[in-house]
């Protein structure tokens, strides 16, 4: 076998909560200009085997690529490879287990249960016994400081009752009272500055930082090494936050997370709690990272950007290097890559049909909307916990392949309790509990002879059929003794199926018909690796009539990650009125952060063409308390981005009305920006069917028959079962079938028809 070339190897690991899926690529010694394409698929836990899976994957990549046995627990070796790309869930399943880092909260003096109180939120008001989850820092300095802000006024006309900077940002007017002397500064305690927000800040009391020094001494001599630092006002006055972050830098904490410069952003408490997560979640992400590390040779230990690269998903959908990827950009890193693969292999920017994803894992199934641009969102609450950084509007539910079957007071329940990886379902061969797997399993929806061989001792044992049977059978004798009517097992197993179908139908209704979308308009793109086995009844319960599963659907969150651009962001306070006169300062400061963004991609290797920036503002009206975040719809009469416009027509589809006489106030300037890792994908899976020369599948692709149940049918014995690498594109399909490749099963209820192209399976339905 030829030798691969350095730098050339492809890799792209997601680390979900049952399996951990690689996808991989390398120059094809056989077709010069062509990549050879690999795919791994291994338990996210298995202790016995290996101790991290991620690293686990690359080892048998680079086996297969290289030609050549890496034996496991040695170091690898990363001349061959061009980058690493991980998504992962350690961030996330730590802040839902409550299994992150202890840290201490430095909050300024009189705020000490700011965090505690919340925004007095009451989602369970009639709840006679109100559990609220305790806060995520273990313990709590006050810090004897305080800036106020002077001369903000409700009348942007007003001038005259407004704080005066001059260029050097030095104050030419002053306070006094209620008035202005109109001379100068008047008397009164402490100095008034410009704070980044353009608001006039007057430091009342500067942080004593020998006292300081003596309180993170006493934390750090109990075993802290993680701090989260929240002061009022710091997002445009970040100055004492950075003194004491330096000082406990120098004294030795490890992770010192100041909101200032996690997020720059006006009220304290959903920036405080994010800035405790950051310090909550870090560490373990740190600790998870050092130990992928420490499995390869030194050259990847650096991480930055040299190559190797290793970059990281992060919840937003965008790649980020070593330097800016925390905890609390991670909490849908795993996610994330999947929204990213349908989005990009499923969107036709000609025919705009708006795509609903639909992942089925085997812990969860998250669901998202893509309609051209992924949909984020700024604010959200995990795990009880509210966090403010930006996200993509996935909305998860416990369903997937392992969740958890229960018969209790005569109900069919499909989760929220997961049997996960260890033990997993039943059927896993580790005597774990029934779970939806196990369900698919009896039904004849998964082939044993044609699903991972990945189980037992040996690691290389099939699925166990028979452990699933005794257990659903035992489940039998307790719902018929309940119910009058006596079910069979096909029907009881079937009931099973059914309640998780519609609690995954849930969010997809949630995320459509809820907010005012046609769901009939929307193309279902199923993936994960539950995802086939369910994708047909669900589209049919919701009235969809197409479907797209991509033939790496059940590893689209890795791939995604081979297709995902590297993203960078700034943002800025405001705190300005949205003014015909303030445009002109808040264009300049957007041209200022868009320069950055380049700049600063262009040192990661992105430049030219290859990088777009979106500029946007985060506008509210006057007097309310909710900002949207919203890109320029257009350009107005000067050349200038109208913003007004895009923020009432977002603020009229969001609530409904528009508040005309109020004043539009702009809390936040962002610039996202863009590097580009593909410039095209070529043409769409619609202009491929468009001209496809379809034609009904030849029988003798048919590998085997096998008994499946399907719901209003029965059993259907001889059920076709046809390998997805035999098939050819322009194949057509007609169901009941099966299709199955090493990865995934697809079940193809009677009435769906699925159509062969180069990249997916165009399945529709009667």
């Amino acid at each position: 076998m030829p030798s691969v070339p350095d730098r050339s190897i492809r890799i792209c690991a997601d680390r979900g909560g049952t399996f951990c899926d690689v996808h991989a690529s390398f120059p094809d010694p056989d077709k010069p200009g062509e990549r050879k394409e690999i795919v791994v698929k291994l338990l996210s836990q298995d202790k016995a085997n290996y101790e991290d899976a991620p690293t686990e994957g690359i080892r048998r990549v680079l086996e297969i690529a290289e030609g050549k046995e890496f034996p496991r627990g040695s170091t690898l070796q990363t001349d061959k490879i061009d980058y690493i790309r991980l998504s992962t869930t350690v961030a996330t399943n730590a802040l839902l287990e409550r299994k992150g880092e202890k840290h201490a909260l430095l909050i300024t003096k009189g705020f000490r249960d700011l965090l505690l109180i919340g925004n007095q939120a009451r989602p369970k008001i009639f709840d006679l016994n109100i559990r609220r989850p305790p806060p995520l820092y273990s313990s709590v300095i006050e810090v004897d400081e305080r800036v106020t802000l002077v001369g903000y006024t409700s009348d942007p006309k007003a001038e005259e009752n407004a704080v005066q900077f001059d260029d050097q940002g030095k104050v030419t007017r002053g306070y006094r009272g209620k008035g202005w002397d109109g001379e100068g500064l008047a008397e009164g305690p402490g100095d008034i500055v410009q704070g980044i927000s353009g608001e006039a800040v007057r430091i009342m009391r500067r942080p004593d930082l020998d006292a300081v020094k003596e309180d993170l001494k006493k934390l750090y001599d109990e075993g802290y090494r993680s701090i989260a630092i929240v002061l009022c006002h710091s997002y445009t006055y970040p100055d004492h936050e950075l003194q004491i972050g330096n000082l406990a830098r120098k004294i030795g904490f490890v992770q010192v997370s100041e909101s200032s410069q996690l997020l720059p952003m006006i009220k304290m408490v959903p920036r405080g709690v994010s800035s405790t997560a950051d310090a909550y979640l870090t560490p373990i992400l740190r600790n998870y990272l050092d130990g992928f590390f420490s499995g390869f040779d030194e050259k990847l230990k650096d991480g930055r950007l040299r190559s190797p690269r290793v970059e990281f998903m992060g919840s937003d959908g965008g790649l980020l290097d070593l330097n800016n990827f925390s905890g609390l950009k991670s909490i849908l890193s795993g996610p994330a890559g999947g929204v990213v693969g349908y989005a990009l292999t499923s969107w036709d920017i000609n025919r705009k049909h708006p795509v609903i994803g639909l992942d089925v894992g085997g812990t969860s199934t998250d669901v998202s909307r893509f309609d051209g641009r992924y949909e984020v969102v700024y604010e959200t609450t995990t795990a009880g916990v509210t966090i403010q950084s930006p996200q993509l509007d996935i909305n998860t539910v416990a369903a997937g392949g392992g969740s958890c079957l229960t018969f209790r007071n005569g109900l069919f329940l499909a989760g929220p309790h997961s049997a996960g990886a260890e033990p997993g379902p039943a059927c896993y061969r580790k005597s774990g509990p029934l779970a939806v797997t196990d369900a698919n399993l009896i039904l004849g929806r998964l082939i044993p002879d044609f699903f991972p061989k990945i189980f037992g001792k040996s690691a290389q044992e099939p699925l166990d059929v028979e452990a699933s049977r005794s257990k659903f059978e035992e489940l039998l004798q307790e719902v018929n003794s309940t119910y009058d009517k006596k079910l069979d097992l096909d029907e009881m197993v079937y009931g099973f199926i059914k309640v998780a179908n519609e609690t995954m139908c849930r969010p997809i209704r949630a995320l459509t018909e809820a907010r005012g979308f046609a769901l009939q308009k929307h193309i279902l793109a199923s993936f994960g690796g539950a995802g086939g086995q369910h994708a047909c009844e669900i589209a049919k319960l919701l009235g969809m009539k197409t479907i797209l599963i991509h033939h790496y659907s059940s590893i689209l969150s890795a791939y995604g990650l081979a297709l995902a651009d590297r993203a960078f962001e700034l943002q800025e306070p405001s705190s300005t009125f949205y003014t015909p006169e303030n445009r002109k300062t808040l264009k300049s400061r957007l041209d200022k952060l868009d320069k950055d963004v380049r700049e600063e991609l262009k040192r990661q290797g992105f430049d030219g063409h290859h990088v777009t920036t979106e500029r946007m503002l985060n506008m509210r009206f006057e007097g309310t308390d909710t900002a949207l975040m919203v890109l320029p719809s257009k350009r107005d009469g000067d050349g200038q981005e109208d913003f007004e416009a895009a923020f009432k027509r977002v603020y009229k589809a969001e609530f409904g009305f528009l508040l005309e006489t109020k004043t539009i106030v702009v809390d936040d300037i962002k610039v996202r920006g863009i590097g580009k890792t593909f410039d095209t994908l070529g043409e769409s899976v619609f202009e491929e069917v468009a001209k496809l020369n379809v034609k009904a599948v030849d029988p003798r692709k048919v590998e085997t028959t096998y008994s499946v149940y399907f719901d209003g049918v029965g059993r259907v014995n001889d059920t076709p079962v046809f390998l997805l690498p035999s098939l050819e594109t322009g194949d057509k399909l007609e169901g009941p079938a099966m299709i199955i490749d090493n990865t995934q099963t697809i079940v193809l209820i009677p009435g769906a028809t699925a159509l062969l192209t180069s990249k997916h399976l165009y399945i529709t339905l009667e």
